[in-house]
C-alpha cells in the first residue's frame, strides 16, 4: 500500500519549485494496571499525509486522512493554493531556501520485540509490578503502566528524494500515593510527565529497573509522609537526573528554539530571552556546561536518521565549556536567520507541519563521582523527579519543585524533606554549576508530553544528563 501511495504522489505532484509527502502510520497500546485492577486496553491507529508546495517564494501544506490518489491530489491542490496565496507576503522568500533531499533509512534497534509477550502476559507484568506497590496499608493509590507506540514514517520529494524511518517506543511509569493523619505524598519511578521513556522493546523496563522498582517507590511515598517540609534558603543544590531533565528542557531547550527567538511563537509558546546576536560569545553558564543535540544515541527518545523536513541528523554541540554555539532550528529557520542551526524540524504527526522543536538535548558527563559531590556540599539538598514547573515567557525566571528531597548536611546524605523547591533565572542559573556527575551518574530519560506550536503539538523528546550540583540557590519548601 505505501507503494501505491508514492506511485500517487509522484503523479499528482505538480510542476512547482519543490514538493513534499510525509506518509505517517502509528499505532499506540496503553496498559495500566491500578491498585491491582487492569483497566481496558486503550489502542490507537492513525494514518495521513502532510504534503508541501513551495512555489513562486510561497509556502503551503496541507494534510490528509485519505492516501488515496484522489486524496493526495486534493490535499496538493490545498497546498499548492496555500503557496499561492503567501507568495511575495511571508517572513520569507522559500523559493530562495534550499529543501534538504534524504536519502536513507533508520529503524529503532530492538533486542527484546515487546510482541514476544502476549496482551494476557504483559497484564501479568504490570499486575506483578502493581502488587509490589502495596507494601503497607497507608498505601492508598498505586499503579504499573506500560506505553508502547510504534511509527512508521515515509518522506518523499518530487524530485526523487526518499527516507524511510521506523521508530518503537517504549514508556513504562510506576506511581503509589500514601495517605495517613490528613498528609498525602505520592512518589512515582520517574515523573508522571517525564521518566524513562526511550526507543527499544522490553529492553526498556530493564533500563527503567521496572520489575524490581515498585517497593523502592512506595517505601519512599511512605517517607515522604513522615518527612518535614523542606528548609527555605539560599544553599546548594544536588539535582539527579530525572530533574535535570526538566532543568535543560524548560531552560536550556526552549529558550534556544530558532523560531521561538525569531518571535514565531511570542503569540501562544511566548518568547525567548535569547537573541540571535548571543551565539558565539555568550556565556550561558560554567566552564563545565557541555549540552549537545545528540539524534545519534540509539536508545533516547527523539533519535531519529532526518527530520521532519528531510535534514539528516547529527550531533553538534549547542553549548560547549558554558558558551553558546548554535541554536535549535532547522532548515528553513537556519536560511531564515543566516546561522548554522540543526536537524530539529519536527512534527508530532501527519496533520501538523515541522516546526523547530528540541529533540535529544543532553548536558555531557563531568568527572565528579555522586560521592564526590555529596562531600562537597555542607548544606544543601538533593532533590529527585520533577512535580511541579513554571517559568516565565522568555523562558527565563523560573521555579521548579520536586517529589522527594534529601538533605546534605556537612558532606552526609541527611533527613529526607518533602515538598522541595527551588528557583532561579536561566541566564545566571547555570553559571552556578560548580560540578559535573561522570558517567556513573549519567542516565537517558525523557518526555512524551512537550508542548509547542499553534495549532498545538505535543511531541517526545530525549533527554540524558548525570547529576549536577549548583551553588548557592534558592530553595524552599511547600508552605513557604
Amino acid at each position: 500500500m505505501t507503494e501505491q501511495i508514492e506511485r500517487d504522489f509522484l503523479a499528482a505532484a505538480p510542476a512547482v519549485d519543490f514538493c513534499a509527502l510525509r506518509l505517517v502510520d502509528e499505532t499506540a497500546e496503553n496498559l495500566t494496571v491500578r491498585q491491582d485492577v487492569p483497566e481496558a486496553p486503550k489502542r490507537s491507529i492513525d494514518r495521513g499525509a502532510m504534503v508541501t508546495v513551495i512555489e513562486r517564494g510561497g509556502l503551503g501544506y496541507a494534510a490528509t486522512s485519505d492516501v488515496s490518489a484522489a486524496g493526495l491530489r486534493d490535499a496538493l491542490d490545498r497546498a499548492r493554493r496555500y503557496a499561492q496565496f503567501t507568495a511575495g507576503r511571508s517572513v520569507a522568500d522559500y523559493g530562495a531556501i534550499a529543501m534538504p533531499r534524504p536519502a536513507g533509512r533508520y529503524a529503532t534497534p530492538v533486542r527484546d520485540a515487546a510482541e514476544r509477550l502476549s496482551l494476557a502476559e504483559r497484564f501479568e507484568l504490570l499486575m506483578q509490578v502493581s502488587r509490589a506497590a502495596k507494601i503497607d496499608a497507608r498505601i492508598v493509590d498505586w499503579d504499573a503502566s506500560l506505553w508502547e507506540t510504534r511509527t512508521r514514517q515515509l518522506y518523499l520529494t518530487a524530485d526523487g528524494a526518499r527516507a524511510e524511518q521506523d521508530f518503537a517506543f517504549m514508556v513504562p511509569t510506576i506511581s503509589a500515593t500514601a495517605h495517613a493523619d490528613g498528609e498525602t505524598q505520592s512518589r512515582s519511578s520517574a515523573g508522571r510527565y517525564n521518566g524513562f521513556c526511550q526507543q527499544g522493546g522490553l529492553e526498556v523496563l530493564d533500563h527503567a529497573r521496572f520489575r524490581d522498582d515498585a517497593p523502592r517507590v512506595a517505601h519512599e511515598a511512605l517517607q515522604l509522609l513522615a518527612a518535614p517540609n523542606c528548609p527555605s534558603g539560599r544553599m546548594d543544590l544536588l539535582l539527579m537526573p530525572d530533574q535535570m531533565m526538566l532543568q535543560i528542557h524548560e531552560s536550556i531547550g526552549h529558550p534556544l528554539e530558532l523560531d521561538r527567538i525569531l518571535g514565531d511563537e511570542r503569540n501562544f509558546a511566548g518568547t525567548s530571552f535569547v537573541t540571535p546576536g548571543m551565539f558565539g560569545s555568550y556565556r550561558y553558564g560554567s566552564d563545565l556546561l557541555d549540552v549537545t543535540f545528540d539524534p545519534t544515541r540509539t536508545e533516547q527518545f527523539a533519535s531519529y536518521a532526518f527530520d521532519d523536513d528531510g535534514s539528516p541528523a547529527q550531533r553538534e554541540y549547542i553549548i560547549r565549556n558554558g558558551i553558546l554555539e548554535r541554536p535549535l532550528g532547522g532548515a528553513v529557520s537556519q536560511a531564515r536567520a543566516g546561522m548554522a542551526g540543526v536537524a530539529n524540524a519536527r512534527a508530532c504527526s501527519w496533520n501538523r507541519p515541522p516546526i523547530d522543536r528540541m529533540a535529544n538535548l543532553n548536558v555531557e558527563p563531568g568527572r565528579s563521582t555522586l560521592q564526590d559531590m555529596i562531600a562537597s556540599i555542607e548544606l544543601g539538598v538533593m532533590m529527585r523527579t520533577n512535580a511541579s514547573w513554571s517559568i516565565d515567557d522568555s523562558r527565563n525566571k523560573f521555579q521548579f519543585g520536586c517529589e522527594y528531597g534529601q538533605m546534605i548536611r556537612n558532606g552526609k546524605l541527611a533527613e529526607v524533606v518533602r515538598n522541595p523547591n527551588y528557583r532561579g533565572i536561566s541566564a545566571t542559573f547555570w553559571r552556578s554549576l560548580a560540578m559535573v556527575g561522570d558517567a556513573s551518574t549519567f542516565e537517558v530519560m525523557g518526555t512524551p508530553y512537550c508542548g509547542k506550536g499553534e495549532p498545538a503539538q505535543v511531541i517526545r523528546v530525549g533527554h540524558a544528563s548525570p547529576a549536577c550540583r549548583f551553588g548557592d540557590i534558592d530553595v524552599f519548601g511547600g508552605a513557604a
